[in-house]
This record gives C-alpha cells, structure tokens and sequence, in this order.
C-alpha cells in the first residue's frame, strides 16, 4: 500500500512507478483523509509513504493524515518512506518517523529524490529551465530504479536522502518558521482580465480550497486548508494566478513526462 500526495506531479509520478514495479495499491492522500483513513493490509503488504518537501519539513496534510490512520496489526508490515524535492530534505524522515511511531510504525528505509523546482513564492526561488528540468528527471528515473529494487528486498536500514549541511537548522528553525507562518491562501490572487474562468484551477487544489471556475473567477476559502503545494498557480493555463505579487513574472511547472 502506498500513500502519497502530490501537488504538481512529482510525487505522484515516483509514487506510480513505485507502484507498477512491485504491484502495490496506491492511494492519494488528499482523496484518503476525507474518510476514516483505516487499512486493512494483505499478509505480505508494504507500507509506503510518499510526500513532496515542504520547508524540510513533511507537509501538514500528510501529518494531518498519519494522526487520522488506522492500520491495526502493521507492526510486521515492511514500512518505507520516499520525499520528492528541489535540492534538500533536512531532518523531514525524523518528524516523519516521530509522527509514524505514534500509530505503531517505523519507516525503516528512505529516500529522497530531487525534481524539478516548483515552489517560487520567496525572493531566491525559481523554476528550473527545461533543460535542467529534463537531467532531474532523468536522474530521477535512474535513482528510482534502485530504490524499487530495495523495496521490493524490504531492505532496512537504506538511507538515500540529500539531507544538506545543516538538517535540524534547516527543519526546525527555519521549516517551523515557513510551515507556521508561510502556508497560507490569503496572498493568493486572479488577475481578472486574463482569468478565462476554466475552473482548473479549482479541478487541481488537492484541498478543495477554490470555489469557482465555469464561468466564475476562482476564489481561495480561507480555512486553513491550503497547502501552499501551488498546483493552482503551476496549472493555471494563461498563469492568471500569482501568490502576490512575486510570482508574476515566475515560471510554472507541473510534471510532464
């Protein structure tokens, strides 16, 4: 079984091949949390949980989900987690495992893959160039390939994650900074002479966070269900969407293989 959530694609794509490569259900977090969130596991079945970084940190929807999960008798189960990211992940796995150890489970192996750049909403922060988005990608696949064959071995004790320099500076100064203070849909904003009313962006939030679209302009709810993941601003056909004013002259991306 493999849990995942994904905002522009990436973790969803490592999910999926994880997937087709060892015959694992997969399921989508943001679907899964609306409902009671317990599992029953077949005899031999993997636990796998896959995330995108958010401020070296886990995102709150995928803490938020782990709190909901009910998985009775998993102790036995092979457990592992795999994190998608634009360079680093800092000490995420560690408040991931503290979380997990609260239902009973441990990831005993993990992994992280860097993927295109997505998140652009801070001074430093841009979107990879085509051709750089291309060699992650490809660089990506081939890491997969051997993650696959330690899932598949349920080896433990696998560590493949790109911590960076300082991970605990990174996860619990700065990333409890970022995730109390900086995941937010209030500076989101349509420019309403380019919007074209689709109503993608609505079809996309992973939180059912926008109203609108089929002829009505997008609006954010305000209830503190955004996840800053962007995949509203990234799928925005005619980038109408900007979070502020930083985003406007941004790029987008969302996962196309």
């Amino acid at each position: 079984m493999i849990f995942y959530f994904s905002g522009t694609g990436n973790t969803r794509w490592a999910a999926e091949f994880i997937a087709r490569h060892t015959g694992e259900r997969i399921l989508s977090i943001s679907d899964e949390i609306k409902t009671e969130c317990r599992y029953t596991l077949s005899d031999d079945e993997r636990i796998g949980i896959c995330f995108p970084i958010h401020g070296w940190q886990p995102p709150r929807i995928v803490r938020d989900f782990i709190k909901k999960l009910s998985l009775p008798h998993s102790q036995s189960h092979y457990c592992y987690a795999l994190c998608t990211c634009g360079d680093t992940v800092g000490d995420a796995i560690t408040i991931l495992n503290k979380d997990l150890s609260k239902k009973g489970l441990e990831a005993k192996s993990f992994f992280s893959l860097v993927m295109p750049e997505s998140y652009v909403c801070l001074p430093f922060m841009y979107t990879d160039t085509k051709k750089r988005e291309r060699e992650k990608i490809e660089a990506a696949k081939e890491k997969l390939s051997i993650i696959v064959d330690v899932i598949r071995n349920r080896e433990n004790g696998v560590d493949l994650l790109k911590k960076g320099p300082t991970p605990q500076i990174y996860s619990y100064m700065i990333g409890n900074f970022f995730n109390k203070y900086m995941i937010t849909d209030k500076p989101f904003k349509v420019d309403e002479k380019t919007c074209i009313k689709c109503g993608k962006c609505t079809q996309i939030c992973p939180t059912d966070n926008i109203i609108g679209g089929h002829g009505l302009l997008p609006e954010w709810k305000h209830e503190d269900s955004c996840t800053c993941c962007l995949a509203c601003y990234h799928h925005c056909p005619v980038h109408a969407i900007n979070y502020g004013n930083i985003t406007k002259k941004r790029g987008q991306y969302f996962f196309k293989e």
